[in-house]
């Protein structure tokens, strides 16, 4: 084991980097985490998370360990602290710059907004940055590193028989199903996603479309109101709620059609997850959704956040059943060529290496 600058050994268990996660209830970051250790660790990165709310399948570094950030790890010059909120980033100066720890310091922004004062000062105080789209970098005011997320292609990946899929998931194998995914609420566009549907599926009644999503405490009234407006459109049988899964690529194979109608997004995994399962997407114009489809391809990027707008893309591809098929296809090569979790991995790899150098051990598979 390598000599810390004190001469002390560095403990055993403390990890060469160190993923903090201060916030205990499941957010996209949180996600993000959770899907990231155990390929890094896997691709041999020593890599834990550091808080609450974490699975069982997650690497995990106590508290109790923060200690042993007083010596140098035996495989890098420093540790490396990988801060994803402005918390963590303020937990990580305390660390380098009071408590003098030999700990280098990344960020990864996913913001799309102007930041305010102090969160300036906390990034310009990181030793790196990475940004999470050319969009979010756009808003840094200092150098970036641009990775986009990737995702697991093992567990997002086609249904072999799609008709088998959807009653895996207990909807009608007769039927084509367009969907949206991920919290209800007004910020995620769920609202507009039925608007633009109402007028379709009642010219196709072929169609039905599903909404899969948990509905937070403060977001029960906005789902009341949206369920209350589909059943004045007699629709309350063909667009259906169907409630929050952990084991959401099972609907996803069962989709023909995916909509991600957000009216604001940091970065949005639901496009990349939807293509890699070969299900053609429509997309507003915010988080990464730009960077992610190709348009007339993999899907469709909508020019604005009007359902009118979204109804007119919808009803093109939910009336072209050779047209989707091929998109589909050409989605799943995509995510395959530029989205895998592997390439997200060896990119941040090489952020870590910049700020810490190894010091004679392998680099990463």
């Amino acid at each position: 084991m390598a000599q810390g600058a004190s001469g002390q050994t560095a403990p055993s268990g403390i990890p060469d980097i160190i993923a903090p996660n201060f916030k205990r209830r499941l957010s996209g970051v949180t996600s993000t985490i959770v899907q990231l250790i155990p390929a890094q660790r896997a691709a041999g990165l020593d890599i834990a998370a550091l808080g609450p709310g974490l699975p069982d399948g997650v690497a995990k570094m106590p508290c109790a360990g923060l200690a042993g950030l007083w010596t140098r790890p035996a495989g890098r010059t420093a540790r490396v602290w990988h801060a994803r909120r402005n918390t963590e980033m303020v937990a990580g100066l305390i660390l380098r710059d009071m408590l003098r720890m030999p700990v280098k310091l990344v960020f990864t922004s996913a913001s799309q907004r102007h930041h305010k004062p102090f969160t300036k000062w906390l990034i310009g105080r990181m030793d790196a940055v990475i940004s999470t789209s050319q969009k979010t970098a756009g808003y840094l005011e200092r150098p970036s590193t641009v990775i986009l997320h990737g995702i697991d292609l093992e567990r997002f990946h086609p249904a072999g028989d799609r008709a088998g899929a959807k009653r895996a998931v207990g909807l009608p194998a007769d039927r084509k199903i367009v969907g949206c995914f991920g919290r209800i609420r007004r910020q995620k566009g769920t609202d507009l996603f039925a608007e633009a549907l109402f007028a379709p599926l009642k010219a196709m009644p072929e169609w039905i479309a599903i909404i899969a999503g948990r509905t937070t405490a403060e977001h029960k009234g906005f789902e009341a109101e949206l369920r209350a407006r589909i059943a004045s459109e007699g629709l309350e049988d063909r667009i259906l709620f169907v409630g929050e899964h952990t084991d959401i690529e099972r609907w996803y194979q069962a989709l023909d059609l995916f909509i991600a109608p957000q009216r604001w997004e940091g970065f949005g995994l639901t496009p990349l997850e939807a293509m890699a399962c070969a299900v053609p997407v429509i997309a507003t114009d915010v988080g990464a959704f730009s960077e992610l489809i190709v348009e007339g391809e993999t899907g469709h990027i909508l020019p604005d956040l009007k359902a009118e707008t979204m109804q007119i893309a919808a009803e093109r591809l939910m009336a072209d059943d050779a047209l989707r098929e091929t998109m589909g296809r050409k989605a799943r090569r995509h995510v395959e060529a530029h989205f895998s979790l592997e390439r997200e991995v060896r990119q941040l790899a090489r952020v870590y290496d910049s700020v810490a150098p190894r010091t004679g051990t392998a680099a990463p598979r």
